[in-house]
């Protein structure tokens, strides 16, 4: 996981980061590990159906959808860069923004 000081004291944040990356096929495999292994203790303190990605869909209250709802987002937005001719945003960049304007950490 990442050390950047943007998740000082936001303990989701980034764990939703990583959400909205495996909605887009774009999880990192070390990092899926990592989530998988800590799947038990999100799951005891959030609850949800045994997965970390379950666990954290139950702690923001997110829709059975939410992943469809990110990945029909991430192609508009790509849709929207090449009709602009400007460079799309990376699966990382999309994920930051997503969660600091639609998910409450």
């Amino acid at each position: 996981m990442s050390d950047n000081s943007r998740y000082v004291g936001k303990p989701l944040l980034r764990l939703l980061e990583l959400y909205i990356l495996k909605a887009l096929g774009e999880l990192p495999a070390p990092e899926q590990e990592s989530l998988d292994r800590l799947a038990p203790k999100l799951q005891a303190v959030y609850g949800g159906n045994g997965t970390w990605h379950g666990a954290l869909e139950a702690a923001v209250h997110m829709p059975k959808d939410m992943p469809q709802q990110i990945r029909d987002l991430w192609a508009k937005n790509l849709e929207i860069a090449q009709a602009k001719n400007v460079p799309a945003l990376s699966a990382q960049q999309f994920a930051e923004i997503f969660v600091d304007e639609n998910l409450t950490t």
